[in-house]
């Protein structure tokens, strides 16, 4: 498959191509950055000291020559991505984070036309973490408290992070409730006892955490914890190949990491 990189000199951007070029299958074609970029027309694999003949564009239009584009920049980079990659018939893997609802309704919408595969979390590890979080949130329904904490570095721009929700998510989808009826974003000040069936948030930002991530079920007298921590990147770059190749046989429709993991 030809792929494409939006965000292409951003930390993860540099980090799916590395792992494009070093695929025995897949072929990097297009490289895109934003109007005035400083990277705007250096080779896409200068950083790793290659000459790949892609050069890193502004132009929207290369989406033609690629099969599928993998998307981890911020939410109106990627929501002009996604036009772009139906008007030229583009698959599409979004990574990205912090989206309006309607803008979740406007990607769905595309994947009546095109093949997406759209996930808070492209790391594999996570996924399986997201699965034992719904398992046991439904064998501790009653007589346990849950709670969401994550961590990430200091220039992450929204929280709680998008991987944090989809825990919230999960535990609120196990006790059949909406997670914005029961969700308690922050607590300050003489806050009262715990309500019975609130999910709790907690959030630190600092340094270069890449992502740590912990649902803890706390019951009288035992506790249970389920904890995904990434000590790099690596993880959700190959989680994203993943998804490009499970588009591969995909025409349309909207997909999530488990359909790419057949959880």
């Amino acid at each position: 498959m030809r792929i494409a990189i939006a965000g292409a000199n951003g930390r993860m951007g540099r980090m799916l191509i590395e792992a494009v070029l070093n695929s025995g299958d897949l072929q990097l074609t297009v490289a895109l950055d934003h109007s005035g970029a400083e990277s705007i027309g250096q080779d896409a694999g200068a950083f790793l000291g290659k000459d790949t003949g892609v050069i890193i564009s502004d132009d929207l239009g290369q989406l033609a020559q690629a099969d599928c584009l993998i998307d981890f920049t911020r939410p109106a980079g990627t929501m002009r991505h996604l036009q772009a990659c139906v008007e030229h018939n583009c698959k599409l893997v979004i990574g990205t984070t912090g989206f309006s609802d309607e803008e979740k309704d406007q990607i769905a919408a595309a994947a009546e036309n095109i093949a997406v595969v759209f996930a808070p979390n492209m790391s594999v590890g996570v996924n399986v973490a997201l699965r034992l979080i719904e398992i046991a949130a439904k064998m501790m329904n009653q007589g346990f408290d849950a709670e969401v904490f994550e961590a990430h570095h200091r220039n992450k721009v929204d929280a709680p992070s998008g991987t944090a929700l989809a825990m919230g998510e999960a535990v609120a989808k196990a006790w059949d409730v909406n997670l914005d009826d029961v969700a308690d974003w922050a607590r300050h000040g003489e806050t009262g006892a715990r309500e019975d069936g609130r999910i709790g948030f907690s959030v630190v930002r600092g340094g270069d955490i890449i992502g740590d991530h912990t649902v803890y079920f706390c019951g009288e007298g035992e506790r249970i914890e389920i904890t995904h921590r990434s000590s790099n990147r690596t993880t959700y770059a190959q989680g994203s190949l993943r998804a490009v190749r499970f588009l591969a046989n995909q025409d349309k429709g909207l997909f999530s990491m488990h359909d790419v993991l057949g959880s």
